[in-house]
């Protein structure tokens, strides 16, 4: 089922309120490739990315201490 504008509009309205948008741009084919690990993984290619960036900030900490 379609969802409504005004659904769309209210969607658009809590993920500019919660979320922060980066845009990251890879070599053409990269995106492919990412993605088909992320699945491997059981994650979204949203997921993983935040999870190999959460997983590097605490390890960055740890070599930092």
């Amino acid at each position: 089922m379609p969802v409504s504008k005004a659904q769309q509009r209210a969607v658009n309205k809590y993920m500019a309120a919660n979320y922060d948008r980066i845009n990251l741009t890879v070599p053409k084919g990269l995106k492919a490739t990412i993605k088909a690990h992320a699945e491997t993984q059981g994650e979204s290619l949203n997921g993983f990315i935040n999870r190999a960036i959460d997983e590097t900030m605490a390890s960055d900490e740890g070599i930092n201490k």
